[in-house]
């Protein structure tokens, strides 16, 4: 069993290479995210790097080609996977870096694992091929697959001791979270329907007009495309007001961490805004030096003190 000790520096070298794993993918496969974790000290960006490749694995099972009954079967490995991990039962030369790596930072810090079993809840509604009627049906998937990613990186960052509304904390990463989640839903519109999968409420859809398809690079005939967008990025937009409240309940680094992370997706919303087809005709993303800017913008505080300031203004 591994030991919790007072600091991740006095980590093995087994430790810290299933660490150093973990980050190399997610440098790999996760920018915007790695664009945000650099902000944290080391031994944090180190344990976010271990949730999101654990993370990063279920959703490869659900996104990959293999057949839906071997997916079933490897996401029941995954989660047997995690529960030993739970009991403390992987051991430092355990083959699994990435199972050693969450261990040991499952160690080190209170990580609610319970939301990487709402993860793999939620690739198996993938699997089950679900689709929402309303956003209140979304918002359960969502809810799996990033609300649960906001409060298991909160178990991470932890609370600034005293900060008013730390009650509410892990209400707003699930919030922020929500936000994240549909932002990616409106850029993979295209991916996901020639993938067969339609997240967008049925509800929604039929209010403006549009078929659950998005298969072209122009909207269907007498589809208000661009009204649904702009009725989704509103939504979003009131969900990253809510979730932004979290900002001044972290300390610096970590504020600065989740400032630059929603930043970027706030600037994809932005220009997802402006162009609604473009996320028809392909991905839409942000070059490397404006993430960098709103990498150093987190940095700064800008964003914690702006939202400070907007939610003292509120109560006052």
């Amino acid at each position: 069993m591994i030991r919790t000790v007072e600091s991740q520096s006095s980590a093995s070298a087994p430790v810290l290479a299933a660490y150093s794993y973990c980050e190399t993918v997610t440098g790999q496969q996760a920018r915007n995210f790695a664009y945000g974790i650099r902000l944290l000290p080391t031994p944090k960006r180190r344990a976010m790097s271990a949730l999101y490749a654990f993370s990063r694995r279920v959703d490869d099972i659900g996104d990959g080609p293999l057949a839906d009954d071997v997916k079933a079967a490897r996401l029941d490995d995954t989660r047997a996977l995690l529960t030993r991990i739970r009991e403390g039962a992987v051991e430092e030369d355990d083959t699994d870096p990435v199972a050693v790596a969450l261990a040991h930072a499952a160690a080190h810090f209170p990580i609610p694992l319970g939301g990487l079993d709402e993860l793999i809840d939620g690739v198996r509604m993938d699997l089950r091929g679900d689709t929402y009627e309303t956003w209140d049906d979304l918002k359960v998937y969502c809810r799996c697959v990033a609300g649960a990613i906001g409060r298991l990186s909160l178990g991470v960052f932890g609370t600034e001791p005293g900060a008013r509304g730390v009650e509410r904390a892990s209400e707003y990463a699930d919030t922020l979270g929500l936000a994240l989640q549909l932002t990616n839903i409106l850029r993979d519109v295209r991916e996901d329907a020639e993938n067969g999968r339609t997240y967008l409420p049925a509800d929604d859809l039929a209010k403006f007009g549009c078929s659950a398809g998005f298969a072209g690079p122009t909207p269907s005939e007498g589809a208000d495309f661009a009204g649904l967008v702009h009725f989704e990025v509103r939504r979003a937009r009131a969900l990253f007001a809510e979730g932004y409240r979290l900002l001044p309940l972290l300390d610096r680094r970590s504020g600065a961490c989740v400032a630059a992370m929603a930043g970027i997706y706030r600037r994809l919303l932005d220009r997802i805004e402006r162009d609604p087809e473009a996320v028809l005709r392909g991905r839409v993303s942000l070059p490397g030096r404006e993430k960098a800017y709103v990498a150093v913008r987190g940095l700064s505080g800008l964003d914690t003190r702006h939202v400070a300031r907007r939610t003292v203004g509120r109560r006052a």
